[in-house]
């Protein structure tokens, strides 16, 4: 495979993820307005954490991603990298759900299943190229983490969040 077609996948990679950045981030454009008149737990992060960590996490999701593509191609790997883009889609369908729609138990819903499809997501890759399922685990964390925080703010502001 010639360095040029491999630059180009992964540049490719890297669009898909930030596509599913730019259309969540598209409903949470009004989000630290929203997210600073919520009432919320005493360990939720200030809204200035999350543009910075959603975007490493997606440039690391893109290189894992590369990286299953790079160990066969599609066609070898054709199930996990489609999985890999449900769960993008699902991920921009969450700042939909609670930002733009401001409905906190299909937020909640949309994550967990989010969750269940980056684990599917983790395992494939990691019998790929463990390398690639590693690059998964911080999403994997930060999404337990946002699950969590999701509920809380869900069940703090049954007025703001349906």
């Amino acid at each position: 495979m010639s360095t040029r077609t491999q630059i180009l996948a992964l540049v490719f990679w890297l669009a898909v993820s930030l596509a599913a950045a730019v259309i969540g981030a598209a409903a949470a454009i009004s989000a630290p307005v929203f997210y600073s008149q919520l009432v919320k737990p005493s360990w939720a992060p200030p809204s200035w954490v999350f543009g910075p960590v959603w975007t490493i996490l997606y440039v690391m999701m893109a290189v894992a991603a590369f990286l299953v593509w790079r160990a066969g191609g599609y066609r070898k790997h054709r199930a996990a990298l489609w999985l890999f883009v449900i769960q993008l889609s699902m991920n921009a369908a969450w700042s939909w759900l609670f930002f733009a729609w401001r409905r906190g138990a299909l937020s909640l819903v949309d994550i967990l299943v989010l969750w269940v499809l980056v684990v599917a997501t983790l395992a494939l890759f990691w019998r790929t190229r463990p390398l690639a399922g590693g690059l998964l685990l911080p999403y994997l964390l930060w999404l337990s983490f946002a699950a969590a925080l999701n509920y809380s703010i869900w069940q703090l502001n049954p007025m703001l969040l349906q």
